[in-house]
């Protein structure tokens, strides 16, 4: 992909002023609230581009277990820890605060499908639905065991720098195949998670390639999206005060060589425009048959997987589905009875998301995306202030070796990839670093992550930095 130079101009508020108080509805949302933006000529930032080459997906859904959830309880079973129950285990063990005995899972294990990929109960229904899907890797490491710099790394591919996020790299490279949405839609429900709007940042890259937050708590598709039907205008009138608008802009943009970032500007406009009516569509699940959003289940995760796969059906290149705002994983204690409830929470959805892709023929276009920042670890975390309550029945963060899993896409299903130790705390075999799993998502894409660059301030900057190799065991 050729490098695009990054444009650099003043943001002009009464401009975006206009739009809001004229009732041009999505506008805000379409710039997400950040003045730098980029549009070549008259060509869109998201028309639709071929990649480097032929791929296997065309879009990605990141299901983002916020918190960490414990991959000894959910995919990665250790009957170790069973038989080390309430004793030390013979390992050194380097984690964030005081750990005690191992702790064995409360939740029991099963073999499901032809594969006969180990599940915890608590994921039963994505088990017995679609296990020969997927694709689990047991061996993830990641590089600080907190929440912040990990939530970071998972996204935009370092914990420590504001770097585009791998969904703004997505569409940056890809475009998106529907210009009256934006291409990458990042919903979490009841807010935003820990870092905020930095995990779907575009950082450096053009501002139409950052993620559009949806609270995706509300029913009612019109709540779902602020402004997503102008009160006071008709659409007539609204046009007209558009066309306005970009003759006003047009004209500023002459007197000023084609700037670029007002040529965004005028592009969201008209995004905005044409979203109020496609938003409204793509987000109302009342439109699916009965039997559909019953398979779905009709829970909060339950419509916003349903709004997943009609966001993708309808051309989004990128959906990030948050299980809640803040980190409702993050179980230092009482993790037996709150994995239950969250797994409860998801499972149905996420097993209905991927058999309705497979029915549709969608899954083998779709790289789908399970896991949270890190781990946990296999022993009990001990008691201290403002962590678990004085309890002594979670776990504590743990970066060292943890799972995710792919489905679709053009990853093999019923697979398991590396493993941890006995006990489950360090990835043994094959580990898999997240700039490795980034690396393997855009091949799957049809991106060679060492050439999809941007140049910025003096250099070519990618979403893997200088590491990174794409995981070739992973590829069906």
């Amino acid at each position: 992909m050729k490098h695009h130079e990054q444009g650099h101009g003043g943001y002009i508020g009464s401009r975006r002023e206009f739009l809001s108080r004229y009732g041009m509805g999505m506008g805000a949302l379409a710039m997400g609230g950040l003045p730098s933006a980029v549009a070549s000529g008259a060509t869109s930032p998201l028309s639709p581009k071929m990649p480097q080459k032929r791929g296997r997906a065309k879009a990605v859904i990141h299901l983002f277990m916020n918190g960490g959830p414990s991959q000894v309880d959910t995919f990665d079973p250790k009957p170790e820890l069973t038989k080390y129950d309430g004793k030390k285990i013979p390992l050194e063990l380097k984690t964030e605060r005081p750990t005690g005995m191992a702790m064995k899972s409360p939740f029991s294990f099963e073999k499901y499908g032809e594969s006969g990929l180990e599940v915890s109960e608590i994921f039963s229904k994505v088990g017995e639905s679609c296990a020969d899907e997927l694709c689990v890797i047991r061996s993830m490491r990641a590089e600080v065991p907190n929440h912040e710099p990990s939530l970071l790394l998972m996204n935009c591919g370092d914990s420590r720098l504001p770097r585009p996020s791998v969904g703004s790299w997505v569409t940056y490279g890809l475009g998106t195949e529907n210009q009256n949405l934006p291409g990458f839609v990042s919903m979490c429900p009841g807010g935003y998670p820990v870092s905020r709007t930095q995990n779907w940042q575009s950082g450096f890259l053009p501002a139409a390639y950052q993620g559009n937050y949806v609270d995706s708590k509300n029913k009612d598709p019109k709540k779902l999206i602020e402004h997503i039907v102008p009160k006071h205008l008709e659409r007539s009138k609204q046009r007209e005060q558009l066309d306005f608008l970009r003759q006003l802009n047009e004209k500023h943009a002459e007197e000023r060589g084609r700037d670029q970032e007002l040529e965004a500007r005028l592009e969201s406009f008209e995004l905005a425009y044409r979203m109020q009516i496609e938003a409204t569509d793509a987000f109302d699940v009342s439109k699916e048959p009965k039997y559909i959003r019953e398979m779905y289940g009709d829970t909060l995760q339950g419509r916003q997987m349903l709004i997943t796969r009609r966001l993708v059906e309808r051309g989004v290149r990128f959906v990030q589905v948050w299980h809640g705002a803040g980190q409702p994983w993050d179980n230092h204690d009482d993790l037996e009875v709150n994995h239950r409830k969250l797994a409860g929470q998801c499972d149905q959805a996420i097993a209905a998301l991927i058999t309705d892709l497979k029915m549709r023929g969608m899954l083998d276009e779709t790289l789908v995306l399970w896991g949270g920042e890190f781990g946990r670890t296999p022993v009990v975390e001990m008691p201290k202030k403002g962590t678990n309550a004085g309890k002594i029945n979670g776990r504590d963060h743990n970066h060292y070796g943890f799972t995710t899993w792919m489905a679709g896409g053009g990853v093999k299903g019923g697979h398991v990839h590396g493993s941890t130790d006995d006990f489950g705390f360090a990835a043994a075999t094959d580990k898999v670093h997240v700039h490795d799993l980034h690396a393997t998502m855009l091949h799957l894409l049809g991106f060679d992550h060492e050439e999809l660059t941007y140049r910025y301030s003096g250099r070519d900057f990618r979403l893997t930095d200088v590491h990174g190799e794409v995981i070739e065991d992973l590829l069906a």
